[in-house]
Formats: structure tokens, sequence, C-alpha cells
């Protein structure tokens, strides 16, 4: 038998931005007068729809609610569209990256 290893194949993980936007129940420890939130989250997966089903998924186990969740792409689609990304956010996705995670950055409760 050979000591030799195969080389490791690159991980076609890739970090994708979400906003989803979650309803209220009981215990998703939200504000008291809130009717629901916004969450700015970043997901890895293999593509866009595994990192939305893990997210909800997440999320679920959370005791939240997510009602809806907005694609933004990846970072590259993003730099793409020409949108702003700081040293903080690249910063959270490397870190969904490399925990093959999902990484809650924002949330913005909603209120009547």
């Amino acid at each position: 038998m050979s000591d030799t290893k195969k080389p490791k194949k690159p991980s076609r993980q890739q970090v994708y931005t979400l906003l989803v936007e979650i309803g209220r129940k009981d215990g998703d420890g939200l504000p008291e007068k809130a009717t629901g939130a916004a969450l700015m989250c970043f997901a890895s997966g293999v593509d866009e729809a595994e990192a939305v089903r893990e997210t909800v998924a997440i999320l679920k186990q959370a005791d939240t609610n997510p009602l809806d969740v907005t694609g933004y792409g990846t970072l590259a689609d993003r730099e793409a569209e020409g949108h702003e990304i700081d040293d903080e956010e690249r910063g959270l996705m490397q870190r969904a990256l490399e925990e093959n995670s999902v990484i809650v950055a924002q949330m913005t409760p909603f209120f009547d």
C-alpha cells in the first residue's frame, strides 16, 4: 500500500448573502412590540438553494418563523453589482465558509 494521500479536492462551497424576513413566534427573542424582523445572513452552500435550505432549517431550530428569503448571491456577485462590502462583512463571510455555517450578521426588528 502506498502512503501517498490523494490531494484534497477544492471545496465547492461558496458563501451567499441572504436577507430573511421572520414573523413572530413564542420564544423568538425579538423585542416585545416587534412584529417581525429582517436578518442579514451569510450562509455557505454548494449553491444558493442549499444555502437557503440550511439557513431556514437553522432559523426554525432557533425558534424563529422564517417567512421569506431574498438571495443576493456570492461575494463576487455582489462586487459585480457594485455593492460596498466592508472588512467586517468579508470576515464574517470567510468565517461562514471556514465553519460551513450560517452567520446572522445583522437583525433589524420591525414595528408597526
